[in-house]
């Protein structure tokens, strides 16, 4: 495959899942993202993406693939099991594959089929140059514009109420040290008592009192993390946007069937 010789990325797609997921075997497949959205794998899009944003130029997928998928992946990566053991997986494929000095990995979820890759490149072009992870937020109003009715956890901070974006941007010289600390928490979130040991209890209450800033959260997560880390807001929504259940598949199929055709 060319590569673009350019470009400042490369790129880890975890397209892995549980092999007992209902919604997957529901729609005959062994993982969600190749559930076929407008006809195609969910993934596709997602690569397609990837590509067409002419930012990144290398891709190592993480998960099960079909043949049609195979032409936009560089690096195939079995399936580890976690997210996390995922993200390592595929930042080491990458890392052995040669990354360029000071080249930075952009890590996509494959459930996200409604992103373009020119939404990607503004992200991408947006992101502080500086930080060792980089996570892109949506506010809830520019969600509830693109796509009227959709379901999605929001936080409510003081400046705005924002959902997660279902990608995130690191510096893979860092992840080992920043990736213990996120598995940690990560294996926290559902001990409210620990997790809040975690986060602190002032800025706990500052969040559940709506008086948390998007700056104070990033002083935090940095903290915690033993890394510089910084929330990039976007008007995107289709990077918080991933498709979970029937309704977002729905929602999916509807969007991308209204698009007009690339232009060759």
């Amino acid at each position: 495959m060319t590569q673009l010789p350019a470009a400042p990325w490369s790129a880890v797609v975890l397209g892995g899942g549980d092999p007992g997921d209902a919604f997957a075997a529901a729609h005959g497949v062994p993982v969600k993202a190749l559930i076929p959205v407008a006809g195609e794998p969910m993934a596709l899009h997602v690569l397609r993406a990837l590509r067409e944003s002419g930012r990144v130029g290398r891709v190592a997928y993480v998960g099960p693939t079909v043949p049609e998928m195979a032409e936009l992946i560089d690096e195939r990566v079995t399936d580890h099991g976690t997210l996390l053991s995922n993200l390592e997986a595929g930042v080491e494929a990458l890392a052995a594959a040669g990354l360029a000095p000071g080249e930075r990995v952009l890590v996509v979820t494959a459930d996200i089929p409604l992103v373009t890759g020119e939404q990607l490149a503004q992200v991408l072009d947006a992101a502080p140059a500086h930080a060792a992870l980089v996570y892109p937020v949506v506010r809830r109003g520019d969600c509830e514009k693109a796509y009227p009715g959709v379901q999605r956890t929001y936080a409510r901070l003081r400046e705005d109420t924002f959902t997660g974006g279902n990608i995130f941007l690191l510096d893979p010289r860092l992840i080992g040290q920043f990736l213990p600390r996120l598995r940690e928490v990560l294996a926290a979130r559902k001990a409210p008592l620990k997790l809040a040991g975690l986060i602190g209890p002032g800025i706990l209450l500052r969040l559940l009192t709506r008086r948390l800033t998007v700056r104070e959260l990033e002083e935090r997560v940095s903290r915690i993390l033993g890394v510089p880390a910084r929330a990039l807001v976007t008007p995107h929504a289709a990077i918080g946007t991933d498709v979970d259940k029937d309704a977002d598949l729905r929602l999916a199929e509807a969007h991308l069937g209204a698009r007009p055709p690339l232009q060759s």
